[in-house]
């Protein structure tokens, strides 16, 4: 199976790294086998924020498969603005329109890029040593850049540039949120989520009851009327409207408030979480030794499932985690 993770330090950290205890997660019971499975065509190979790459270059979108397929030796860097961006290890990006149009946008941007997003006439970039550009998508024009601290090492969960009405929201590779002003060309502020030397980046955004939450591997930030900082070892990250999920790497499953406080917390010894799907009554956890773990929202009541889990790459879809050609559907 080709692998197209080529960013600076992605193959040394790959969310399944940095586990070196012989220890694993074994429930006492479970309440039998999952049962809601189908299949994908071809395996998953490569993954960003928001967007997954077969092995035959067709694209996977959270919710559906696109009529997309993506050059050889490309990286899917996801979806955006009715978009699929791709990019090589030389920085030539292409954005491909999830539409029947056909319609390309091509970029020769020089070197390796990190994640990208789209929204009409601008094209945000983070590329991977940590500059920030804006580009006229119409005419190719650089419109705004702006060099961060060039990363040691990272972790594989990169997120995209985010757009918020005339803003352009990059949650960059050294643990900050870089606000710029799409129309005035301008950085307006800088936050800083995290301080630490190494596996800084921001692996998660979401707005979450109109707070502003963001993550590393290490911490939780929120912003609202004020900063709040919380120390979390995060292996997996997910929301609803009102709540944040997190599975850390202690094996525990928080339920926290968009101020950080925590609601709800749970604790599965030695597990190892790949992926967090919330639905409107449960949450469900994906455990890399073979286990799918149902839990009310509060975490009062759960049941384990054993499931079939393959040591591959872990897509997190809406209703469903794609693992290599199998996809563990959420009832």
């Amino acid at each position: 199976m080709k692998t197209l993770l080529f960013l600076l330090g992605l193959a040394a950290a790959l969310l399944f790294s940095g586990c070196s205890s012989k220890k694993v997660f074994e429930p006492k019971e479970t309440a039998g086998s999952w049962e809601h499975y189908a299949e994908l065509e071809e395996s998953v190979v490569d993954i960003s924020f928001n967007a997954a790459l077969l092995e035959d270059n067709k694209v996977l979108s959270k919710g559906e498969m696109l009529d997309v397929a993506i050059a050889e030796n490309y990286r899917v860097l996801g979806m955006s603005g009715g978009w699929v961006l791709s990019a090589d290890i030389d920085g030539n990006l292409t954005m491909d329109a999830t539409d029947a149009s056909g319609k390309q946008e091509r970029f020769a941007l020089k070197k390796t890029v990190a994640g990208a997003s789209v929204e009409e006439d601008v094209l945000a970039v983070l590329f991977a040593d940590n500059e920030l550009a804006l580009y006229s998508v119409a005419t190719k024009e650089l419109l705004f850049k702006e060099q961060g601290n060039p990363p040691i090492i990272i972790d594989a969960r990169i997120v995209n540039p985010q757009f918020m009405n005339d803003l352009a929201l990059f949650l960059t590779l050294d643990g900050k949120v870089v606000i710029v002003n799409t129309k005035l060309k301008k950085k307006l502020r800088t936050v800083i989520v995290s301080t630490q030397e190494h596996f800084n980046n921001i692996i998660y955004f979401a707005i979450v009851d109109n707070k502003l939450i963001a993550a590393t591997a290490h911490k939780l930030f929120s912003l609202g009327e004020k900063e709040i900082r919380v120390n979390h070892e995060v292996r997996t990250i997910a929301n609803d409207t009102k709540n944040i999920y997190v599975a850390t790497k202690q094996g525990e499953v928080l339920v926290l408030n968009p101020a950080l406080d925590v609601h709800a917390k749970i604790k599965f010894p030695f597990a190892h979480f790949l992926g967090i799907i919330v639905e409107e009554e449960r949450v469900y956890l994906l455990e890399k030794e073979g286990y799918l773990i149902e839990a009310t929202k509060d975490l009062q009541e759960y049941k384990i499932y054993e499931a079939d889990v393959e040591e591959a790459l872990v897509f997190v879809g809406q209703k469903s985690f794609y693992n290599d050609d199998t996809i563990i559907q959420i009832k």
